[in-house]
């Protein structure tokens, strides 16, 4: 196994950007009703995760942003017709909370992850552990870590996507809102949408506090039917602000090409 990923937590701990802890968020993370958020992911396709991080922990985790030495990459979303604002990538090593919270919550979604490709009969099972996971991706070709943050001003905004980044997707995701709603910004809510067979979209707004979590499908889902199971597939994306400044952190599970 790649040594990398032989104890990530600790290796991240040692970089500049990892002197904020992450044990309390790992404890919260473990605390949640798990049961639950797995009964959400399966009827909504997304399940509310509530204060994941402090907002102590938002604001640290915010103000790396200008820290250039941490990221591998700065995507600025108008030049590319995503939408209007920015993000960075992290690069490897990830800041120790960032490394802690993507460790924790994969194996916590990992038996959501391989119940729905068995329910849409797709052969791919995900190991319990994210290093093994990540190990895979790399066997691939896909060594650049996704985890990302980022930074929306008045009048920005991102448009329905997906995040798939090679071959191997973890299907779930994570989104942390590291502002606070009516303090910071107004506007730039949380969307997600469902392209259902045949029917209508349906929207999906996610109420977030700062410090609150959404775990959602990357990128479809399987949905009971009268006929069976189908694929439904997942779009999100962010309202336009329309006042102030908002950052998100995103901790996506698989690596890109």
């Amino acid at each position: 196994m790649n040594t990398l990923f032989a104890d990530e937590a600790q290796v991240a701990k040692e970089t500049s950007a990892g002197s904020i802890p992450f044990e309390g968020a790992v404890a919260r993370v473990n605390a949640l009703d798990w049961r639950q958020v797995g009964k959400d992911l399966d009827e909504q396709g997304s399940a509310l995760l509530q204060g994941v991080l402090s907002a102590d922990e938002c604001k640290a985790i915010a103000s790396l942003y200008p820290e250039e030495s941490i990221f591998r990459s700065r995507v600025v979303m108008g030049r590319y017709g995503f939408g209007r604002g920015e993000y960075k990538y992290f690069s490897y090593p990830l800041p120790s909370i960032i490394q802690g919270l993507r460790t924790t919550l994969y194996p916590r979604l990992a038996p959501v992850a391989n119940r729905w490709n068995e329910a849409m009969g797709i052969e791919v099972r995900y190991p319990g552990s994210h290093a093994d996971f990540v190990q895979r991706c790399h066997d691939a070709g896909q060594f650049r870590p996704t985890p990302l943050l980022l930074q929306y001003g008045t009048g920005d905004y991102n448009c329905l996507h997906q995040d798939l980044y090679g071959e191997h997707v973890f299907p779930i995701q994570v989104a942390i809102l590291l502002s606070e709603p009516q303090r910071d910004f107004t506007g730039g809510e949380f969307v997600l949408t469902e392209q259902r067979p045949r029917m209508q979209s349906r929207p999906e707004v996610v109420p977030l506090r700062q410090g609150d979590a959404v775990a959602f499908a990357v990128h479809h889902r399987p949905v009971k039917g009268t006929r069976g199971i189908y694929r439904v597939n997942l779009r999100h994306g962010v309202s336009r602000l329309r006042s102030g400044e908002r950052h998100t952190v995103g901790i996506i599970f698989h690596d890109a090409n």
